[in-house]
């Protein structure tokens, strides 16, 4: 269907992300996911073509772009090519947007550039071993000691954990009685005393996208590390939360875009019976409903998108469209291996890689559990 957000020049960033992702992002994927991880290196080549910074302002050698559909179309090609970049996305479309919002001018010069080019990447550091989706349940403390805050706690299921250079820290920094009070940000940066990385975390799915557990230890953070001011930590993060389901309901979108153009080729040329399996009514019918699917919750992606652009997306809005495109992925993906029969479950087809990573869209970015209860409470209930 017609697009109601790109343009032109959306259509020349999406052919030089395409062949980036497929020159240099595909043939790695092995390598990666021996590794665990993306090599660095990959990051710092899609920064010098502007994939990283394309919000960040010129100023500091990024795109100086305010819609996110830029963001988008990076998104799309790179699952387009079966590559689950989950660290790459959370640093351009979750972590940038908090240092755009709340990071002093000294901020700015000294860590924006770093960020657009990949020399510096991101994660940020909410969920707890006892804490996820709720964030007025942070335990991690930071007290301020002179002119730094002494940091003590753990953090867990840390996307790009392992190989963030900076990572924004919710912590505690009083005790209030309203608990979504007293909450700041801190940015953690590699090779602070006091701070270490736990393992990298052995998932399901999304098997090179590092996911860890960090530890701080009288980690003592700099009051010129702090992110926006202190005790407003909780606003800021529900406030951004609306932009990271986005993201999540972006690549649920994506993802099932590229699992029924897999599957639409596969069947073309699989022989069932002495026919292709395209020529089966059922084959039509799946993925005809499938596809209908997509197509509903990418207008209803690029609706959200407009009402971000504009600062005027609500919390209830972005839980839905988070909640109705990751469901839809799920059974978008299941339907299509289903119909790739016994080749599905095998671990070397990418749409059995998509399986596994489909399954935690329902679960990151606050459950579909939590986007029930914002969407009943925009009801009154």
């Amino acid at each position: 269907m017609r697009s109601l957000i790109y343009g032109p020049e959306h259509e020349a960033l999406r052919s030089v992300a395409r062949s980036f992702f497929e020159r240099r992002g595909v043939p790695q994927v092995p390598e990666w996911e021996r590794a665990g991880l993306v090599d660095p290196s990959f990051y710092r080549e899609a920064g010098k073509l502007g994939l990283l910074g394309l919000r960040i302002p010129e100023e500091f050698g990024g795109g100086g772009q305010a819609s996110y559909a830029y963001n988008m179309v990076v998104a799309e090609e790179a699952l387009r090519a079966h590559l689950s970049l989950g660290p790459m996305r959370v640093h351009t479309d979750v972590v940038v947007p908090y240092f755009l919002s709340y990071a002093t001018p000294a901020q700015r010069e000294r860590w924006m550039p770093a960020l657009a080019s990949g020399e510096l990447m991101t994660a940020i550091a909410m969920s707890e071993p006892a804490i996820g989706s709720d964030l007025s349940g942070i335990a991690t403390r930071a007290v301020l000691d002179g002119d730094a805050y002494v940091l003590n706690g753990a953090k867990t299921f840390i996307t790009g954990g392992i190989n963030a250079d900076l990572i924004v820290v919710a912590a505690r920094t009083s005790a209030e009685s309203d608990r979504r009070q007293g909450l700041t940000l801190l940015v953690v940066e590699a090779g602070m005393p006091g701070f270490s990385r736990g393992r990298n975390l052995d998932k399901i799915g999304l098997k090179y996208g590092d996911t860890a557990e960090l530890f701080f230890d009288d980690v003592r953070v700099p009051i010129e590390n702090r992110l926006g001011d202190e005790g407003s930590a909780f606003t800021y993060l529900t406030s951004n939360l609306a932009g990271e389901r986005l993201s999540v309901a972006l690549g649920s979108v994506a993802m099932s875009r590229a699992a029924i153009a897999a599957t639409v080729e596969y069947v073309k040329q699989r022989v069932v019976f002495g026919k292709p399996l395209s020529t089966f009514q059922n084959t039509k019918f799946e993925l005809a409903a499938a596809s209908a699917e997509v197509e509903a919750a990418d207008c209803m992606l690029q609706q959200a998108v407009i009402e971000l652009d504009e600062g005027n997306l609500s919390g209830a809005d972005a839980a839905r469209v988070k909640l109705f495109c990751s469901e839809m992925q799920g059974r978008t993906v299941d339907a299509c291996l289903q119909l790739f029969g016994g080749y599905g479950y095998m671990s070397e087809f990418p749409i059995a890689r998509m399986y596994v990573d489909a399954r935690v869209s329902r679960i990151y970015g606050g459950s579909n559990e939590i986007m029930k209860t914002i969407i009943a409470k925009s009801l009154g209930l």
